[in-house]
């Protein structure tokens, strides 16, 4: 994750896109969405550029209309990764290590049990999907969603308790498909925890939540993802 790849065709962040709600969730800014009635509820957490960008809202816009209260948590407490402020990628992932957004996490759960939410589900994007792999271990979430994981290892997949999807890229350095095509090998040896892993082609890391709007082809695949994810959700958040 600390090459250009990841950080390609970067957001134009806008903390106000939407039409959420700003919240306090464990002590986290969220962008809240959907009917609290619901009590299912879907954490997305984002990649380095933080969770104010459009794509990203715009996602938890669809994913509240599937019935769903949807968090978009601020892990990184206003400090998103921004180019050209002389502070490569890797100092600022050892100032936002994933072991701190996990244990944030859980605490946005916590806040959401207590309101008295009893099915969840997470979605990852980048470093999000490293913390969602970390609650998929610990099975605090009724299902996860990786979308173009870095830095997932073997051993991580071996370990996921939940219910897991893994969406992959054909172009990707972090999570080549060779390796993506090892998590699939890992989890159908693994028959209960409930699994689904696919490799999009012709696309680059990052394409399920970077994507051009104005790219029809690139808002097709990446919508393509978003229905995988909510077909999931479907399955295991009720």
């Amino acid at each position: 994750m600390a090459g250009s790849q990841c950080c390609s065709n970067p957001p134009i962040i806008n903390t106000s896109y939407g039409s959420g709600c700003a919240e306090k969730y464990g002590g986290l800014d969220v962008y809240a969405m959907g009917s609290p009635n619901s009590k299912r509820a879907i954490l997305l957490i984002s990649d380095v550029f933080g969770y104010g960008a459009p794509n990203l809202r715009k996602l938890a816009g669809r994913v509240a209309a599937s019935g769903y209260f949807v968090v978009v948590p601020d892990f990184f407490y206003g400090d998103l990764f921004v180019y050209d402020n002389n502070r490569p990628l890797a100092v600022w992932l050892k100032d936002h290590e994933t072991v701190k957004g996990f244990e944030d996490a859980k605490s946005v759960i916590d806040t959401l049990v207590g309101k008295g939410f009893y099915a969840i589900g997470a979605a990852g994007f980048c470093w999000g999907a490293m913390v969602v792999t970390e609650l998929a271990k610990s099975e605090l979430i009724q299902a996860a969603v990786l979308l173009h994981p870095p830095f997932t290892s073997v051993d991580d997949i071996e370990r996921v308790k939940s219910p897991i999807a893994i969406l992959g890229a054909e172009i990707d350095n972090y999570s080549p498909p060779e390796l993506v095509m090892k998590f699939e090998e890992i989890l159908n040896a693994k028959p209960q925890v409930d699994s689904y892993v696919k490799i999009f082609p012709e696309v680059a890391h990052g394409w399920a939540v970077r994507y051009d709007v104005d790219d029809e082809a690139a808002t097709q695949r990446a919508e393509e993802a978003h229905n995988d994810m909510l077909q999931w959700f479907a399955k295991h958040v009720k």
